[in-house]
Parts: C-alpha cells; structure tokens; sequence
C-alpha cells in the first residue's frame, strides 16, 4: 500500500514537473488584449524571490537546530512563495512586452548566462523540490535529507538569480 502512495506521488510529480514548464511556455505566448500592462510586478516578484532566498536559509539553520516543525511551515511557505511567484511572473508577461537587456560588452554576456542558468534551473529544481517535499511529507527522512541536499543550492540559486536578473535589467524596464 505505501509503494502505491508514492507511485501516486511520483506520477504526479513527473506531470508537475512537465506540465509547469509547458504551460509557462505557452503562456508567454499569449497576450491579453486590453489589459494594462502590470508593470508593477517586476519588484514584488523580485520581492518574493528574495524572500524565498532569505527564508531557505533560515528554514537550513532551523533544521541544523532540530526545529523541525518551523522547518516543515517554512518550507510550506516557500513553495507557496515560488508559486505566487509564478502566478506574477506570467500575468506580467501576458501584459505586458518583453524587455531588452540594454547592456554592452562583458556585462550583456555575465547578464545571459545568469538569465539562461536561471531559467534552465527553474525548470530542473520542479522535480528537486517535490520529491524532497513528498519525502518529507510520507516520513522518509533518510532519503528527504540526501535530496534536500541537491534541491536547496539549486533553490537558492534559482530565487537568488531572480532577483539578480530583476536588478540588472530593472534600468531598462
């Protein structure tokens, strides 16, 4: 009965995992006729990005100290952060035009590749971080920590690069 559980979870992780990337894709696609532009967002989605970031490292240390309960709200938190996230990030581009990086020379090549890995990594850590949730969640501890190991650096990363490519796009907004 409990390989049947995680089967369930691990079928609906694999389509998370794929069906969020697709649907962004899409999604960039199409834009809303007659909508204002939400040209808002930008910064409070780079909020929660940072936000993210602040909270997977406390959420580390609360671990480290045994604080498993805060560590489990914590974490619930963050996943609910990256969804609002992503929430934001497509009704902005559903409004508004894509912006263009306007710097020149070595700076538009460092801003590309903290783009691309960005984004590349935001589309790895979906599975990372469901299945280090869904061990978590079924008690499988052992196995939550050897992946929780993978998932936070990517993590980190991912929600600390957003907020790097907001601030070095922003003066071109």
């Amino acid at each position: 009965m409990e390989s049947n559980k995680l089967g369930g979870y691990n079928r609906l992780i694999v389509i998370v995992s794929i069906l969020i990337p697709v649907v962004v894709a899409i999604l960039f696609t199409v834009r809303i006729p007659g909508v204002e532009p939400l040209t808002f967002l930008p910064p409070i989605y780079a909020g929660i990005n940072a936000l993210t970031a602040i909270l997977l490292i406390v959420s580390v240390i609360l671990i480290k100290r045994k604080k498993r309960k805060f560590h489990a709200l914590l974490m619930r938190i963050c996943i609910g952060l990256s969804l609002l996230f992503l929430v934001m990030y497509i009704a902005y581009h559903m409004t508004s035009d894509p912006t263009l990086f306007g710097g020149e020379g070595t700076i538009k090549y460092i801003y590309y590749f903290i783009l691309i890995s960005h984004i590349l990594l935001s589309i790895c850590v979906i599975p990372f971080v469901l299945i280090t949730y869904v061990r978590a969640i079924t008690n499988n501890i052992v196995m939550h920590k050897k992946i929780a190991k993978i998932t936070f650096p990517l993590w980190l990363y991912v929600a600390v690069t957003g907020v790097v490519v907001y601030l070095m796009i922003s003066p071109y907004y």
